[in-house]
């Protein structure tokens, strides 16, 4: 079982005797954040009137002639991870000799692979995981005690990489103990600046934002100990990107590979933590209670969120 869908169950009660002033932070970006595209040829959401069956748009749309009705419906088209989000298990993949049979499979979390459990898209169409889409964590009701860390300043004479070392101590200085089931969630001050600089952000400030040092074998192992259901972050991939500094062969992405591929820890990119950190670290917090769930789409890799932390 994912430690995403069993893991909850244990943070459940710690994560609802959190929630105790009654206040709830909005911790997910606009969808249409950011405002030009940055990664990975993803496009944000064009909004579109529906077409009437009879012709025309669904806007302004009168019912009927003589009849007081007036409707308006609409649709959106967009990347499904483009804004705050949740990476399915079937998202991140690696490809290795999975059967010994001297040839590299495409295998995901559980041993799901490419070739069996998804239809491939022709010319782009009708993409589908069968045993490893979103809809499975919308089924877990996601919901734990987050636990925020604020990474933002302790990283900066190191290229913005967060070991194993700076992330404990970061945690010690904020009080913010991990247990079995927590959401680890990781401000960096990454969406802040999407937010406060809209279309003409900084892309070297963005750049200079910490994240995880997925190179850091303690790192690695800290995470695989501690039972954490999911790790959440307001930058584009939890981890920095560190791949040219790898071999040949090896992951640019070990944190995207031991949580979505060997683990079962959901990922959540991009999300905004701005306004409650500031007041987690004014109320000398650093638990919540996190609602977080994707959108119930079967046989999607990843969801928009709209994540709720509720002190």
């Amino acid at each position: 079982m994912a430690q995403a869908a069993g893991g909850l169950q244990l943070g459940r009660f710690r994560a609802l005797a959190e929630a105790r002033e009654g206040l709830a932070f909005l911790l997910g970006l606009p969808l249409d954040h950011p405002r030009k595209p940055l990664f990975f040829g993803r496009n944000g959401p064009k909004l579109e009137a529906t077409p009437a069956s009879a012709g025309g748009w669904m806007y302004d749309f009168a019912l009927g002639e003589g009849r007081p009705d007036v409707v308006n419906d609409d649709r959106v088209i967009m990347d499904l991870q483009y804004s705050s989000q949740w990476d399915g298990f079937s998202h991140f993949g690696a490809a290795f000799d999975a059967d010994d049979d001297g040839i590299a499979e495409h295998v995901f979390y559980n041993g799901y692979r490419s070739d069996r459990d998804f239809t491939q898209p022709v010319d782009g169409k009708n993409p589908y995981a069968h045993a490893l889409g979103i809809e499975n964590l919308a089924r877990t009701c996601m919901q734990g005690r987050g636990v925020l860390i604020d990474i933002s300043k302790v990283s900066q004479d190191n290229g913005g990489y967060v070991d194993h070392a700076a992330l404990m101590a970061a945690a010690d200085a904020q009080g913010a103990s991990v247990a079995p089931g927590d959401i680890l969630c990781l401000y960096t001050g990454y969406a802040d600046l999407l937010l406060e600089q809209r279309e003409n952000v900084d892309e070297a400030a963005l750049a200079a934002c910490a994240g995880l040092d997925g190179r850091d074998k303690a790192l690695l192992e800290w995470i695989d100990g501690s039972g954490v259901a999911a790790i959440c972050a307001d930058n584009p991939m939890v981890e920095k990107l560190a791949g040219v500094t790898h071999c040949a062969g090896a992951t640019m992405l070990p944190v995207h590979e031991l949580c979505l591929v060997k683990l079962g820890i959901h990922l959540g990119e991009l999300w905004w933590f701005g306004a409650l950190a500031a007041w987690l670290a004014a109320n000398k917090r650093a638990h919540f209670l996190l609602t977080a769930p994707p959108l119930n789409l079967p046989g999607a890799v990843g969801s928009p969120a709209t994540p709720v932390g509720t002190v």
